[in-house]
């Protein structure tokens, strides 16, 4: 798969899912698996592909490379952190970062923040709707030393790390579906 901008993909799976009460990697939507759909959707556009999943955690196969926590419940900054190596050691300067629980994500959500980045030379571009998404944006792979840090000083925010980086937000209708996200039973009806 050849685009032109290179870039890996690393999708966060290993979250707590307290909201919605189970699993959201595994959770059934429209014929297959949230984790199924948006492997799928990133796999498009991104090569490599870093699932980051909980210790122990059951997932469905799916065409990734899955990367385990080290510990369950520390938040997205220090998974970003791990898939943001792995990007960096397999040659990718730069990564789509995601949550696992977007199914109409897609790949020209992505490709619509891959051109700022490069263009921008921005550590993070995240799209913005009215809110930033910090878990649907290019991260540089670059960024494992900022996270680190942070997170030896106790921060397990993405919102730390965007505001401490150049960070840039691309403005997008507040009506794109590819940012829709399900974070309750109710969200999936």
């Amino acid at each position: 798969m050849t685009h032109p901008i290179p870039l890996a993909a690393v999708v966060l799976a290993g979250g707590a899912s307290r909201r919605m009460g189970r699993d959201k990697a595994t959770l059934p939507f429209e014929g297959s698996t949230l984790l199924e759909r948006v492997v799928a959707a990133v796999r498009v556009r991104c090569d490599p592909v870093f699932v980051i999943a909980a210790p122990g955690q059951p997932l469905p196969h799916v065409d990734a490379q899955i990367l385990r926590d080290d510990v369950r419940g520390v938040g997205p900054l220090v998974a970003t952190g791990r898939g943001l190596r792995a990007a960096g050691a397999a040659g990718r300067e730069l990564a789509f970062v995601c949550a696992v629980d977007m199914p109409y994500l897609s790949a020209d959500l992505i490709d619509e923040l891959a051109g700022p980045a490069v263009r921008l030379g921005a550590d993070i571009v995240l799209p913005w709707d009215g809110r930033d998404h910090y878990l649907a944006g290019i991260y540089r792979s670059a960024l494992t030393e900022q996270i680190a840090s942070l997170v030896a000083a106790g921060e397990r925010s993405m919102r730390a790390l965007a505001e401490t980086v150049d960070t840039q937000r691309i403005v997008l209708p507040a009506d794109q579906r590819s940012l829709t996200n399900v974070n309750t039973a109710a969200d999936l009806s």
